[in-house]
């Protein structure tokens, strides 16, 4: 009888490789990771940074002022998924949880698309690239990236009692080594795309390529992994990787901070809780963060640094005139400014930074506060909610489809609060649709039949005014738009 010496000795890597994906796996196969990965599942968030910087972190509380009414608020309208245990601070901020709910998507998917229009829709000179999730190649000295293996292959190998213990470890070194890895940034995915898009531009510097994906990274997991083994986390990374020559390369990270700065305070309750500073990481290069000011403390959202030749000379080694990009008249390789945005922790951001109490309006009693979510028209997941009031509840709701059609058809998200079958007066109405962040509620009564008046309260005035219904349409359509151009 063999020594099972040879399982043993690789027990703890096959473990590290076993227990480190969310994914299902489906005959031997890890199935496809795609963009759309993010809300539910096991699947996990994190804030990890390019470059690789150390960042001096204290202690800081669980919690702010107002953050366990926020969580109790993001629990319940479906910002977030999971439990109280589950959504702690360091959880949060790590990615470490159960996923966003259905509002929390589409808010994260409005601060993306408020990205995209910024940074690539206006702009010339700059293109939208895709990488894959999956990098294939042989892994380099020093790379910690998780691989993708088929675990049916581990398991076959591990089940041959004929290998020796060198055979295994020969094995499962060549197996590392062969297999692509989970990208840990878009860095590398835009590089690869420099040479073709440089000619689009008929090499003319400068010009940036922008991608919006999903990012992984270790996160500890010392609580149900043994000896501490690392579990895959991921981000929702924006990502724009600016190509310019040495000699404006300052001046273009300073413009990108500055873009970058206003970009987040435009969209800010308070602009001032959203910061900057400079840094440097290990390799003496340049850049600086932004931030945010939690109630516990500054967390950092968003990254630029100044790259220089160094990573698309190491993804292009030999002929280095093909990277040339024209400065003038003159031919030179470009340097790199990579602008890291994570999306999921912005998105954290504006909920802390949109959340107010105020006095009840409905009761005098000076215990109870409003609770509102007061997002930024751009940012709001749902922009107007539909009710009805008094009156013949058939005909009330027809009209209330009619509306929310025409409105859909224009862009603005609706909540169809008339289907609801459980009656509620106007004050649970209104704390409920200021807790989702919804900017305007219309309440369709026996009024509306009768002279096609409707009446529009405000989440942000509390103000209720009415309307005719002709106008409704016309009114978001321009308040929306507005709000984009402040």
């Amino acid at each position: 009888m063999r020594s099972r010496a040879p399982v043993k000795a690789c027990h703890k890597v096959c473990r590290c490789l076993l227990s480190g994906f969310g994914g299902r796996v489906n005959g031997g196969q890890l199935e496809h990771l795609t963009d759309g990965i993010s809300s539910g599942g096991g699947h996990l968030r994190s804030h990890s940074q390019l470059p690789r910087g150390s960042e001096p972190k204290g202690e800081a509380p669980e919690s702010g002022e107002g953050s366990e009414d926020l969580l109790e608020i993001c629990q319940k309208r479906r910002f977030l998924n999971g439990t109280k245990q589950q959504l702690s601070r360091d959880s949060l901020l790590s990615g470490y949880h159960p996923g966003f709910g259905p509002l929390g998507i589409e808010l994260r998917k409005n601060l993306a698309s408020e990205w995209w229009s910024s940074v690539v829709v206006f702009r010339e000179q700059v293109f939208p690239v895709h990488s894959l999730h999956h990098e294939p190649g042989r892994s380099l000295p020093g790379d910690n990236a998780f691989r993708l293996v088929s675990v049916e292959t581990l398991r076959e190998v591990l089940q041959d009692k004929e290998l020796s213990k060198e055979q295994l470890v020969a094995f499962l070194e060549n197996l590392l080594k062969t297999s692509g890895n989970l990208r840990e940034n878009l860095l590398h995915g835009a590089l690869e795309h420099h040479v073709n898009c440089l000619e689009l531009m008929n090499k003319k510097l400068p010009y940036g390529l922008a991608q919006i994906g999903v990012c992984f990274h270790p996160v500890s997991d010392t609580k149900q992994i043994l000896n501490g083994v690392k579990r895959v986390g991921e981000k929702t990374e924006a990502s724009l990787v600016w190509f310019t020559s040495v000699r404006t390369s300052s001046q273009w990270l300073d413009f990108w901070l500055r873009h970058r700065l206003l970009w987040w305070r435009k969209f800010a309750m308070s602009p001032s809780n959203f910061s900057s500073s400079d840094c440097e990481d290990e390799e003496g290069r340049k850049g600086s963060k932004l931030y945010y000011n939690f109630p516990w403390g500054k967390e950092p959202i968003e990254s630029l640094w100044n790259l220089g030749d160094h990573e698309l000379l190491r993804m292009y080694p030999g002929n280095v005139s093909k990277l040339h990009g024209r400065d003038g008249r003159k031919n030179v390789v470009p340097c790199v400014l990579s602008i890291n945005g994570d999306l999921d922790r912005g998105m954290l951001a504006y909920l802390y930074d949109s959340f107010q109490l105020t006095e009840n309006s409905f009761t005098r009693k000076k215990n109870l506060h409003r609770k509102v979510l007061k997002l930024h028209p751009c940012l709001a997941p749902v922009k107007v909610a539909l009710d009805v009031g008094r009156g013949p509840t058939g005909e009330l709701r027809q009209v209330c489809q009619g509306i929310s059609k025409e409105l859909l058809e224009n862009g603005i998200s609706v909540w169809p609060g008339y289907l609801e079958t459980v009656s509620s007066s106007l004050e649970q109405l209104y704390s409920k649709y200021d807790e989702m962040s919804i900017l305007f509620t219309v309440l369709i009564t026996e009024t509306t039949l009768e002279n096609g008046l409707i009446h529009l309260r405000s989440r942000d005035t509390t103000m209720k005014e009415m309307m005719h219904i002709s106008k409704l349409k016309d009114f978001l359509i321009k308040y929306i738009s507005s709000a984009k151009n402040v």
